[in-house]
C-alpha cells in the first residue's frame, strides 16, 4: 500500500468529473444520456459525447472508474504503476465504448477463471478490467436490433473474460515487451475469431460513426489544466524538493520503455506525474496541432497515454513514433486529420518501446508502418475491440523486433518467457537471483 494516495486522488478525479458534467448539463439530459449509453452497441468508433452529451459522457466515465477502484480495493490489489495504467484505460475508453452495464459480465468471467484455477482474483483483476477492450461485444448481443439476448449477451461476456488471462499471459511474451497494449493484442486475436463465427450464423456486427465536434475549447481548458495539475503536484507536493523531483523525471526520460517498465516503483511518485502531465500536454497539443477534434475518443487515447506515462511511455520514446504517422499523412492516401488517423497519432505510442529500445528511427519506422496496418486490421473484426491499435500494434512489433535485432544488431531473436530481463545488455531474458524479487 505505499502508494495508496492512488485512491482518494482517482476518487477526487471522478468527484470532479462528475460536478463538471452537471456544470455543463442538465439532469435531465445526462440521465437520457445515460440510458442511450446503456443501450447502445458501442462498435467503433461511438463517441459518448455525440451520442449522449458530455454531461452523461462524464457520467459515465466517472462511474466506470469507481467500479474499477472498488473491485481493486475489494481484492487488496498491489498498487503500482500498472494501477495507472488500468485506471487510465478504464477512464478514457469510457468515453466512447465501456460503460457502467457492458464490463462486468467480462469481469465476472475472469473472476471465474480464477476461482477455476484455485488461485486469488487479485492476481488477475488489472487484467479482468482491461479485457473489458471486448464489451461491445456484450452491448451488440443484449440490445442489437437483429440478434437481440439478453442472456445470450451476458453469458458471451463471461466466456471472454474466461480465455482471456491465459491468452494475454502468452501474447506477452510473443511480443517482447515492444508493444505496451499486450490486451490489446490478444483481445484483437479472439476477435478475429468471433466476428466470422457470429457473421456466419448471420449476425454480423457493424461498425459505427459518432464523432464529436466543436469541442476543442472546452476540452481543451480541461485538459491543459489537469496536466499542469499533474506537473504541480510532481515538483511541489510529492515531499521531494523540486529540483529532485525534476532531476527524477530527467532519469526517468533514459529509459528504453520495454515491457515491464513501472516508472512508478523505479523513479517514484514526482516524477510520474511529471511526465503524465507532460506526455499528456503533447498529446493535446498533438490533436490540435493537426486540426483535429477533443473529443471522447481523442480524450481516450490521450489519457491512455497519461495512464502508460506510469509504465514505459515518456516524450523521447512517444514522439518519434507520432512522427511517423505525421509522415504517413503525407506520403499516403489518406489524410492525418481523418477520424481515425487522429486515433492512431494518439495509440501509436503503444509502439514506444521500440523507440526507446532500438533507437528513434525505428520508432519513426514503427509509426509509419502502424498507421497504415491499423486502417485496416480493425475492418475484419468490424468495431468490436476497442483497442483496435493494441492488435495493429502488435503485429507490428512481431516483425519489427527479429528483423531489427537479427539485421541491425546481428544477434538471434529470441521469445520473452521471463518478465526481468537486461534491456541494456542483451536481448535474451535473464532470471533474477532470488525468487523474492517478485
Amino acid at each position: 500500500m505505499r502508494y495508496k494516495k492512488i485512491y482518494p486522488a482517482a476518487i477526487f478525479y471522478c468527484t470532479a468529473l462528475i460536478f463538471l458534467a452537471f456544470v455543463l448539463d442538465t439532469p435531465g439530459n445526462i440521465w437520457t444520456g445515460m440510458q442511450r449509453i446503456i443501450l447502445m452497441e458501442d462498435s467503433l468508433i461511438t463517441d459518448y459525447i455525440e451520442l449522449a452529451g458530455i454531461g452523461a459522457a462524464f457520467v459515465n466515465s466517472a462511474l466506470v472508474i469507481l467500479a474499477s477502484l472498488l473491485i481493486l480495493w475489494l481484492v487488496q490489489d498491489p498498487l503500482n504503476g500498472y494501477t495507472i495504467v488500468t485506471l487510465g484505460l478504464m477512464g478514457g475508453f469510457s468515453l466512447f465504448g465501456k460503460n457502467i452495464f457492458n464490463i462486468w459480465p467480462i469481469i465476472l468471467g475472469s473472476f471465474l477463471y480464477a476461482r477455476f484455477r484455485r488461485e486469488p482474483f487479485v492476481k488477475y483483476s488489472n487484467v479482468s478490467l482491461l479485457a473489458t477492450s471486448l464489451s461491445p461485444v456484450v452491448s451488440f448481443v443484449c440490445f442489437s436490433g437483429d440478434w437481440t439476448s439478453f442472456v445470450t449477451g451476458i453469458l458471451l461476456g463471461v466466456c471472454i473474460g474466461f480465455v482471456l488471462p491465459s491468452l494475454s499471459a502468452y501474447t506477452y511474451r510473443i511480443q517482447n515487451g515492444m508493444n505496451l497494449y499486450n490486451m490489446g493484442f490478444a483481445c484483437g486475436l479472439v476477435a478475429m475469431i468471433m466476428v466470422p463465427v457470429m457473421s456466419s450464423m448471420g449476425h454480423a456486427p457493424t461498425t459505427a460513426y459518432y464523432w464529436a465536434k466543436g469541442y476543442n475549447t472546452t476540452l481543451g481548458i480541461f485538459m491543459a489544466g489537469l496536466c499542469l495539475i499533474f506537473i504541480i503536484a510532481g515538483l511541489f507536493f510529492c515531499n521531494r524538493p523540486p529540483w529532485a523531483a525534476w532531476a527524477g523525471y530527467r532519469h526517468l526520460l533514459k529509459a528504453t520503455g520495454r515491457a515491464p517498465s513501472d516508472f512508478l516503483r523505479t523513479y517514484g511518485a514526482a516524477p510520474v506525474l511529471i511526465n503524465m502531465g507532460v506526455n499528456g500536454l503533447i498529446g493535446v497539443v498533438y490533436i490540435l496541432a493537426i486540426g483535429g477534434d477533443l473529443n471522447g475518443p481523442t480524450l481516450g487515447g490521450i489519457f491512455t497515454i497519461i495512464g502508460f506515462s506510469a509504465y514505459g511511455k515518456h516524450w523521447r520514446n512517444i514522439t518519434p513514433v507520432m512522427l511517423g504517422v505525421l509522415i504517413g499523412g503525407l506520403t499516403m492516401q489518406w489524410n492525418i486529420n481523418d477520424s481515425s488517423v487522429q486515433l492512431a497519432g494518439l495509440f501509436c505510442t503503444t509502439l514506444a518501446p521500440i523507440s526507446g529500445y532500438f533507437g528513434w528511427p525505428f520508432g519513426v519506422l514503427a509509426g509509419f508502418l502502424h498507421a497504415s496496418v491499423v486502417l485496416h486490421a480493425g475492418t475484419p473484426v468490424e468495431g468490436i475491440n476497442l483497442y483496435n491499435n493494441g492488435y495493429s500494434g502488435g503485429l507490428v512489433a512481431i516483425v519489427l523486433y527479429p528483423v531489427i535485432t537479427a539485421v541491425v544488431r546481428h544477434r538471434r531473436p529470441t521469445l520473452q518467457d521471463e518478465d526481468y530481463f537486461d534491456t541494456f545488455e542483451h536481448d535474451e531474458p535473464i532470471t533474477p537471483a532470488s525468487t523474492e524479487t517478485k
